[in-house]
């Protein structure tokens, strides 16, 4: 366990240090774009996050391969290059759309190839542990690998537009995740499967925690496309090293879980439970463009983060009702693993009532709530007003930094 603290403080405090000169340089040399009508932010912030994100993880990484004791993690090098190749396309994907605004074609694609880098370098879905099911055909394990990981990268990316909704709700989905992941090597020998998954986990936590305080309400800068893309990625490499790898024998022994039949889907149930707001956001968005006739990739300002603003939650309230949802739900999930199922059925069910109490709180309070698909008339305007000054001083910044602008002479009109 020390060692893989040692690595979550290292990713933590390189993400921290990188994601102040990031920052920096992305003032300096204008590294943002343009307010667009969705975002709830009204002044224009750098989106560049997600490349500190990276340097962090790749620094850990790098020190976590000179561990004598992760040494069995690094014994099958074609999965670790893998991981690192595929990280890597989806940070340059995101950047670019980051700073240029790439059309969902060209995003998807590289989602698409970076899946499919991660299935050839041997990180696939070869068993689900369900009845021992087996995967035979080489090319039906590389489909649904590849849509498994594009699935989770776009879950989570989707989720991204409120201060530190992704770095939260990731901190708390990566926690879970690696409790029970080290459960699992801790009981079953320290396998290579789930020490990577540990590992993999361990890494985004510290990721997550260096850059919260620059993401957090109110948010200095974005880990943008780049940081959510990435943070799906890997999140999607834990569970397959989970779940497509676990033994089914194992799942039947009385000292690993509580006695009934529900711990026997954990395998299969937590990786969704921990992703259970990304994925069900997801969801809504591509049956409601759908609908529309639209892309299922088109953006909009329907999400369930700008429902909750809609219902009258703030912005900090909403993001703090998606951490609970997401603790909820992957701690119910888990929690089968140590107590007999009443009493994490139990559990869970006062979790579920409490976080549906806070969430429907201002419709019980008879509050006025917003219209769905959009603010107040008041607070468009308001809102619009704030983006337009933003646009304007920024103009005038931009003026002045001009090496041709020349002042007006005095006493005549500028």
């Amino acid at each position: 366990m020390i060692f893989y603290v040692l690595i979550t403080v290292i990713a933590a405090v390189v993400t921290y240090a990188l994601a102040w000169v990031v920052l920096k340089l992305s003032h300096r040399y204008r590294l943002y774009p343009k307010i667009r009508e969705r975002d709830m932010h009204s002044r224009p912030t750098p989106r560049l996050g997600g490349i500190a994100m990276y340097l962090g993880i790749l620094v850990a990484l790098a020190v976590a391969w000179q561990l004598p004791q992760l040494s069995l993690i690094f014994s099958d090098p074609p999965k670790i290059w893998g991981i690192l190749a595929a990280s890597l396309i989806i940070v340059l994907i995101g950047v670019a759309d980051d700073i240029w605004d790439l059309d969902w074609m060209t995003k998807l694609a590289g989602q698409v190839i970076a899946g499919w880098v991660l299935a050839a370098s041997g990180i696939q879905i070869f068993t689900l542990p369900i009845g021992g099911v087996i995967i035979l055909s080489p090319t039906i394990s590389l489909i649904i690998t590849v849509l498994a990981v594009v699935l989770v990268m776009n879950a989570i990316n989707f989720i991204d537009g409120l201060d530190g909704l992704v770095a939260g709700v990731a901190l708390i989905a990566n926690g879970v995740f690696f409790i029970y992941s080290y459960k699992l090597a801790f009981e079953t020998g320290q396998s290579q499967y789930f020490n990577l998954a540990s590992l993999i986990t361990a890494l985004l936590i510290g990721a997550c925690i260096g850059f919260l305080p620059l993401n957090f309400h109110p948010a200095k800068m974005f880990m943008g496309d780049a940081g959510a893309l990435l943070v799906g990625l890997l999140m999607a490499v834990s569970a397959i090293s989970v779940t497509g790898d676990v033994d089914p024998a194992f799942l039947d022994r009385p000292d690993v879980f509580s006695a009934s039949l529900l711990p026997a889907f954990i395998p299969i149930l937590l990786p969704f439970a921990v992703l259970v707001v990304p994925l069900l956001d997801f969801g809504l968005a591509v049956i409601r463009r759908l609908r529309a006739g639209k892309s299922p990739f088109a953006a909009d300002r329907l999400h369930l983060h700008h429902r909750l603003m809609d219902m009258g939650h703030s912005h900090l309230q909403s993001v703090l009702i998606f951490y609970a949802w997401t603790a909820v739900v992957a701690l119910g999930c888990l929690s089968f693993m140590f107590v007999p199922a009443v009493w994490a059925i139990s559990l869970t069910l006062v979790g579920v009532v409490a976080c549906a109490v806070v969430t429907f709180g201002p419709l019980r309070r008879g509050g006025k709530p917003r219209p769905i698909d959009g603010l107040t008339d008041e607070a468009i305007t308001e809102l619009a007003e704030e983006k337009s000054s933003a646009v304007e001083l920024d103009a005038v910044d931009s003026t002045l930094d001009s090496p041709n602008t020349t002042p007006a002479p005095k006493g005549t009109a500028s």
